[in-house]
């Protein structure tokens, strides 16, 4: 299935903020103390929120992906900065009350042959929900898996304060 397809949504909408996934960027960062601060800080006055984060350490760099509450205008911070940024489509997912819900997220993965190459928390929703932020290998895939098996997908819209989201 194509989200554009029958949906009544036209391909000008397809990146817009209700796209039903969310936007991870990943920059690289020289391994110095306050590199983070630096990119953080940057967003400070903008009411945009970091609502996920991973930092993988290496000697020499370290590689930053993060999501934010605004996409749009988070990439335009981070471009403004000069900053190299890689921008990659993920899988948020509201983790579903009951034991196990991680379980539950992997045995539906599975059972489409989706390997999960990332997943991190997302924090901070305005839902006050808990929720993960997936990469896979076929995001349409697993959005149309997790979705047919009942999960609450989150979409770029659900991560703004002004979210309908939980309503």
């Amino acid at each position: 299935m194509s989200f554009e397809e029958g949906a009544g949504t036209s391909c000008a909408m397809v990146r817009g903020r209700n796209f039903p996934s969310v936007r991870q960027f990943t920059i690289f960062l020289e391994n110095r103390v306050g590199q983070l601060l630096e990119v953080l800080r940057r967003f400070e006055g903008s009411g945009i929120r970091v609502v996920a984060l991973s930092i993988n350490d290496a000697a020499e760099c370290a590689v930053v992906r993060f999501v934010v509450s605004d996409y749009e205008r988070g990439r335009e911070i981070l471009e403004r900065a000069g900053l190299a940024i890689i921008e990659t489509d993920l899988v948020g997912v509201e983790l579903p009350a009951g034991p196990q819900p991680l379980l539950r997220i992997c045995t539906a993965l599975l059972q489409a042959e989706l390997n999960i190459q990332q997943c991190y928390p997302l924090i901070n929703l305005p839902s006050g929900r808990p929720a993960i932020a997936i990469m896979v290998e076929n995001t349409e895939l697993a959005m149309e898996t997790l979705g047919s098996k009942g999960f609450r997908l989150i979409t770029e819209g659900d991560l703004s304060d002004e979210s309908p989201m939980g309503s």
